[in-house]
């Protein structure tokens, strides 16, 4: 397993890096021991750039949140909104923490670990989830993780997940798609397809 799916201990090392996307000009920090911790990666940059932040209010998951990028932009973007980011590692939570205040929506962006969830949170379900998962977890563990969070979705609600052609996106669909989720491609760039997940049954 990559070292990026756990806590670091090595050396922080802090920088920024900018990106853009949404017609606006993005700064975040970042460090060592983080994905992407030098550039907005490829595949994020494909999600953002396919969908469109909520208009209204609602509560949106940021599923392996890493610093931030998508939990953040998404509480600028919708005022309204009240975002949870998910991460195994604390360092980038502690960055995607500090990027939210950056950007004056830490009241707005909670970001925590899935074994530090609280009762409230347990019980969380989430009009739209977005997420750049971990692929490279392996395909037993990231299936057990979208199984785990996907059902917290609310009926009609819809996850939007970025993943790399070349590392089993079509599979990955096939298998949604067996589960019983509506998912569709509602993009496609630089090797990457960006997926649409629907519930379609009751809550969990």
């Amino acid at each position: 397993m990559s070292h990026y799916f756990q806590t670091p201990t090595g050396q922080e090392r802090r920088r920024e890096i900018t990106a853009r996307f949404w017609d606006a000009d993005w700064t975040f920090e970042t460090a060592d021991g983080v994905f992407a911790a030098d550039r907005l990666d490829i595949g994020t940059s494909v999600l953002l750039r396919a969908c469109a932040p909520p208009a209204g209010p609602g509560r949106v998951l940021d599923l392996g949140c890493g610093w931030g990028p998508i939990a953040v932009a998404l509480a600028v973007a919708s005022p309204s909104l009240l975002v949870d980011a998910v991460d195994v590692n604390e360092r980038a939570l502690d960055l995607c923490r500090r990027n939210a205040e950056r950007h004056g929506v830490a009241d707005r962006v909670r970001a925590f670990t899935p074994a530090a969830t609280s009762p409230d949170e347990d019980r969380a379900v989430y009009d739209e989830i977005w997420s750049n998962p971990p692929i490279r977890v392996g395909k037993a563990a990231l299936r057990e993780l979208l199984a785990t969070w996907l059902p917290r979705l609310k009926p009609g609600g819809a996850a939007r997940l970025v993943v790399g052609k070349n590392l089993g996106a079509d599979s990955l669909q096939r298998w949604l798609e067996a589960e019983g989720w509506s998912c569709r491609r509602v993009a496609s760039a630089k090797g990457f397809r960006v997926f649409e997940v629907v519930r379609q049954g009751p809550s969990a």
